[in-house]
């Protein structure tokens, strides 16, 4: 694929993946599992710290039942709180979350004895309730509690309700506890402010910060000590503690107790300290569900966003043109990477690369308080993936079809499946590798074929080179093409391995086997034996589609494959099966015994060439074949060391045992010659092989 093209799809592809991308992300469509995200993060990823400057009392069962059996029942009489806010009195604040928004059930003097307690201790924050109903309100006291700013506020109601008159003025300050949670129910915001028609009525735990000349509305952006708190939408994304008791928690009966007891010592364990108390009991209806817990007392939350307050310990969000920066890097990336080039383990590793680089990017970034939306770049990966497959899977499917239909029949398939993800390495033209070339030849096969009628004699040929095409591509060759009666295969090209000239050996010494087992059903069946030589050479090859545009094939081309005819040639000279160059038993000598057979030239070439007879493998080798080796390659050390008579006692003595052993036959004659010679030139050890 040329660059021009390449750029045309990139750029399509990665355009449709940005709008789409974009699209879903401003829908917000994938906000509900996003919340997930967030909570699955909130749940393990947040530190355990514990507030130890913030205690929870509970009026949870067991205070129910405790003063169930005073016969004090529930709801309980105001009066009760009293003692517990005077043991409070020295506590930096006390927010109690219960409504006291309807005259006391026990008559107007319990009212009165929990005022007077509020009141005296002055550290005690009340909550209202916000409405959407229209109804009277105090709007004098309303204007009062009302933040001064003009800040534009996402949550309207039409009312307030406020506690029951005694109480109102005896609280130190009142906010608003009537929080709405998620779409999904799951309370992970808290609005600071509300809006009242032209009221700003805080949030419950925010009437404390402004007591204290710690909020500041400056340019729409609300600070606390001059630090901007970040929100989401308008609202404090909440930062729940991983620790399930992040907060000192008491029981209410246990402080009732310690209060009418006069425990000092817990007193001043409050002193300066925020304290919250409200409902846990399951029947009082004020548990809530959060990302780390379903049941979650909603003082819990309270004291929550309190804690974000106090410490600005906040949840910041990546903003938006982070998440868009990111999604175009995503949908760039997928499409450039896929097209360019066509391997699906490339391509499923650049997959897992970004998918492991956002979850860690999204993990390591909310370690440090920076919530990265997960789901948007997640989507344009997969949705960049999958569009840029399919488009791959259209366009390339028709080359795809060809690649198998054309070398599935001569190549292994594991080397089908690499074309299939290289196509650019079967693109028309060559190029220079490095291959193993075989070239396998039946001996004698015109002689054969006169014996034997046309009908017969093809069918041999079928037979034999069946035969040999099987093993070929078993050891992962690609049979190249049949002239004739010859076969010629290679390895190295298109996919490389380490043990390219290994399976070429091995597959020449099956090779050898296969005949012999098919001549014994040429035997039965009447027919003649037939007999193969093998060449083999390593070297530099042109490789690639070589023909015209109509027809090609895919082959090697250069003087690697005209050497390894060449060897193939030679073992009718030596009278041998398989003859490999130097080049190729560099890389096979540890694993196949082999000797050498000398330094020869062939007709066509000035260079000479050192060749081999490979044997066998050396660890299936019989003694007797390995110590025809070793005789034989001390006699043809002394050979070329020119001690005659002792390499020619050598090879006189290997032919006592292996009479047909034609290679120690020739030495013998080269001898007889070199000792009859007058003198001996500088070459006189190079054999000059002029057959083909």
């Amino acid at each position: 694929m040329n660059k021009k093209n390449l750029s045309k799809k990139v750029a399509i592809l990665s355009i449709l993946s940005i709008l789409f991308s974009s699209f879903v992300y401003l829908t917000e469509i994938l906000k509900p599992f996003e919340f997930k995200v967030y909570d699955l993060f909130t749940k393990y990823l947040n530190p355990a710290k514990k507030s130890d400057n913030i205690c929870l009392i509970y009026i949870d069962q067991l205070s129910i039942d405790e003063l169930s059996k005073e016969k004090i029942t529930w709801p309980w009489p105001r009066q009760i709180y009293a003692p517990v806010i005077e043991y409070l009195s020295e506590a930096d604040a006390v927010f109690i979350d219960i409504l006291l928004t309807e005259q006391s059930s026990y008559g107007v003097e319990d009212d009165k004895i929990l005022a007077e307690a509020v009141e005296k201790s002055g550290n005690v924050y009340l909550p209202v309730v916000l409405s959407r109903e229209k109804r009277d309100f105090d709007e004098k006291y309303a204007q009062k509690i009302s933040y001064q700013t003009q800040i534009p506020l996402k949550y309207e109601y039409n009312s307030i309700i406020f506690p029951i008159e005694e109480l109102k003025l005896s609280a130190k300050n009142l906010g608003n506890v009537s929080i709405l949670p998620d779409e999904d129910g799951i309370y992970r915001h808290m609005p600071l402010f509300f809006k009242v028609k032209e009221y700003v009525i805080p949030a419950f735990v925010v009437s404390y910060f402004i007591d204290k000349n710690q909020i500041l509305v400056k340019n729409n952006e609300i600070l606390i000590n001059n630090s901007p708190i970040p929100l989401n939408n308008g609202s404090l994304l909440l930062k729940y503690s991983s620790d399930k008791n992040p907060f000192t928690v008491f029981s209410f009966v246990e402080i009732l107790g310690a209060s009418t007891s006069g425990d000092k010592k817990l007193k001043d364990f409050f002193k300066g300290k925020t304290v919250f108390i409200g409902l846990t009991a399951a029947g009082l209806f004020d548990l809530k569900s959060t990302p780390v817990s379903s049941k979650t007392p909603g003082v819990f939350i309270h004291a929550t966003a309190f804690e974000n307050l106090i410490n600005k310990n906040f949840i910041k969000i990546i903003p938006d043109f982070f998440i868009f920066v990111l999604l175009f890097l995503i949908s760039l990336t997928i499409p450039y990477t896929f097209l360019k080039q066509h391997s699906m383990k490339i391509n499923l590793l650049v997959f897992l690369c970004l998918l492991i680089f956002l979850i860690s990017a999204s993990v390591i970034l909310f370690r440090f308080s920076l919530y990265l939306q997960l789901l948007p770049p997640f989507l344009s990966l997969i949705f960049s993936s999958i569009i840029t497959l399919l488009y791959s899977y259209a366009t390339e499917g028709k080359e795809r079809k060809f690649i198998k239909r054309t070398f599935s029949q001569y190549m292994d398939k594991k080397i089908v499946d690499y074309l299939l993800e290289h196509p650019e390495s079967i693109t028309p033209g060559g190029q220079k590798k490095t291959a193993t070339v075989f070239f396998a030849d039946i001996a004698g096969f015109t002689s054969i074929s006169e014996k034997l009628s046309p009908e017969d004699t093809a069918m041999m040929l079928h037979r034999v080179l069946n035969s040999l095409t099987s093993v070929v591509i078993k050891y992962g060759g690609v049979v190249d093409k049949y002239i004739g009666d010859c076969i010629m295969a290679f390895w190295g090209v298109p996919l490389k391995t380490d043990s390219d000239e290994i399976n070429a050996c091995r597959a020449a010494l099956e090779c050898i086997h296969s005949i012999e087992e098919l001549n014994k059903e040429f035997l039965k069946e009447g027919m003649p034996p037939v007999k193969i030589r093998i060449g083999i050479h390593t070297g530099d090859v042109i490789a690639g589609n070589i023909g015209s545009d109509r027809l090609f094939n895919y082959t090697v081309i250069g003087d690697t494959v005209n050497i390894a005819s060449r060897l193939e040639s030679v073992n009718k000279f030596f009278k041998t099966n398989i003859i490999i160059s130097e080049e190729t038993y560099s890389k096979t000598s540890d694993i196949f015994l082999a000797r050498e057979l000398g330094v020869i030239t062939v007709k066509g070439r000035v260079k000479p060439l050192k060749i081999f007879e490979i044997l066998g493998e050396k660890d299936r080798l019989k003694d007797e074949k390995i110590l025809l080796v070793e005789n034989y390659n001390a006699g043809y050390l002394l050979f070329r060391q020119q001690k005659w008579n002792e390499a020619k006692e050598i090879f006189l003595s290997i032919l006592k045992k292996f009479p047909e052993d034609f290679p120690s036959r020739f030495y013998l004659t080269q001898i007889d010659e070199l000792q009859n010679s007058q003198q001996l030139t500088e070459d006189w050890f190079i054999i000059k092989i002029k057959e083909k």
